[in-house]
C-alpha cells in the first residue's frame, strides 16, 4: 500500500503493483513429482527385463528345435537297403 501526501492530505493507494516493476520469473509449464519419474523408470526397466527374459527363452527354444532337426536329419539319411515298407 502506498501513501501519497498532497497539500497536507494523506491519500492511500490500494492499486496493485504494476507488472513492469515485479521481478520476472519463468513459470514452469508442467510440475511433476518424483513419483512420476520413479513410476516410469520402473515401468521401463520391467519392460526391458521382460524382453530379455522372452528373448532368452526364445533362444533356448530355437536351440532345442535345432537339436531335434539335426537328429531327424541324421536318421533320415541312413541307408535302408532298398526295402519298401508299403
Amino acid at each position: 500500500m502506498y501513501v501519497i501526501i498532497m497539500n497536507s492530505k494523506k491519500f492511500e493507494m490500494t492499486s496493485p503493483i504494476p507488472e513492469w516493476t515485479r521481478p520476472q520469473y519463468k513459470q514452469r509449464h508442467q510440475i511433476k513429482s518424483r513419483f512420476y519419474y520413479i513410476f516410469w523408470g520402473l515401468a521401463t526397466v520391467s519392460v526391458l527385463v521382460g524382453q530379455i527374459y522372452v528373448g532368452s527363452g526364445y533362444r533356448a527354444y530355437a536351440n532345442a528345435l535345432l537339436r531335434i532337426f539335426e537328429s531327424i536329419e541324421v536318421e533320415v539319411g541312413k541307408t535302408y537297403n532298398n526295402e519298401r515298407f508299403y
